[in-house]
């Protein structure tokens, strides 16, 4: 209560007060509502109010998924809303995309129900699953006969250790490094993050590369967590070839813009280079994309069985599986294959 929850929402900063959750057996009509003590009901100049001839409107782009959120249990949230800010709110049918309409006779009632709408987008976006990542594939022919050949030495060498199967390892068509992970619920947020991909390799990423592939070497292995003998992730670290830090600054400036963008969900300082070999997700999902944090979606950690990976961190210490090509960054789409195995593309830089 006393150090309330902080959320950023256009460039200003509103507490999240403490509320108590109800849980319903259809998630669909669960219902959060923003009470109005949580935003201040102050003129915001980080979206557009549009008088009209009765009053003041303010339209909201909304993915069509997160309108459940905004009508509650049985409506109940999207009437307090508009009951306690004596504004209407227009949302459009289930499944269709389009712009919720606020509309009201007072300027400061139109801004209030604005501000509490995007309170509560923001805390149910953060619930959502991700659905796309930043990636680079490391999925070239030199790098998957390397990998195959850690997975038989493994396999052959370390069968016995705690947890150790055919299950753990990486698909190697899709070997990749992650920068970062979004929620893109609609196509216009899809083109979105397109749109800013392309931007960022006109601001600075072609500069930082010279206009040419980075050569990285994939070498050595680490695992994620604290008891080399309870891992869950372990994966191939990866370093520029020439010794340079043009990889790290490349990833991290692409997460910054992301992040400033609303698009991803800021969880580092830096962003962690790695290329994930093994995985106790890919037992039961082998199309499973590792995610450094729980904070967006369902935590997966309670289903995990660990693998004793100190005899492998001890035998590949040193492993090398290959030098690589990087020439470009994709927005790749979770859950999905293209033709050569790796994740479905939505763009690219």
């Amino acid at each position: 209560v006393l150090r309330p929850t902080l959320i950023r929402i256009g460039g200003r900063i509103y507490r999240k007060n403490l509320v108590q959750e109800q849980a319903y057996q259809n998630e669909e009509e669960e219902d959060f509502y923003a009470g109005p003590g949580d935003c201040a009901d102050e003129p915001c100049d980080t979206f557009v109010v549009e008088e009209t001839e009765k009053g003041f409107q303010c339209r909201v782009e909304v993915p069509s998924p997160l309108y459940k959120y905004i009508i509650g249990k049985k409506g109940e949230t999207k009437k307090r809303l508009e009951t306690e800010t004596r504004t209407s709110i227009s949302i459009p049918k289930p499944g269709v995309e389009g712009e919720m309409v606020i509309t009201g006779q007072q300027r400061s009632g139109v801004i209030s129900a604005r501000t509490r709408i995007d309170v509560l987008l923001e805390s149910f976006r953060k619930k959502q699953p991700f659905t796309h990542f930043l990636s680079f594939a490391l999925n070239q022919p030199v790098i998957q006969e390397k990998f195959l050949q850690f997975k038989e030495e493994v396999l052959e060498k370390c069968s016995k250790d705690h947890g150790i199967s055919s299950s753990l390892f990486q698909n190697p068509a899709k070997l990749h490094l992650t920068l970062g992970t979004l929620v893109l619920l609609n196509e216009q947020e899809i083109q979105k993050a397109c749109d800013l991909l392309q931007r960022c390799k006109e601001d600075f990423v072609d500069q930082i590369a010279g206009g040419k592939p980075l050569t990285v070497e994939v070498a050595g292995v680490e695992y994620m967590n604290d008891d080399p003998a309870m891992t869950d992730v372990l994966y191939a670290k990866v370093h520029m070839k020439d010794g340079s830090d043009r990889l790290q600054v490349i990833a991290d400036k692409l997460v910054e813009r992301f992040v400033a963008s609303g698009l991803m969900l800021k969880e580092w300082d830096r962003v962690k280079l790695h290329a994930t070999v093994m995985n106790t997700l890919f037992r039961k999902d082998p199309s499973a994309v590792e995610q450094n944090s729980t904070a967006t979606g369902k935590s997966s950690f309670k289903e995990r069985e660990s693998f004793n990976g100190r005899n492998i961190l001890k035998l590949f210490e040193n492993f090398c599986f290959g030098e690589v090509q990087l020439d470009s960054v994709r927005l790749s789409q979770r859950f999905s294959s293209d033709a050569s195995g790796y994740y479905a593309t939505s763009g690219q830089l």
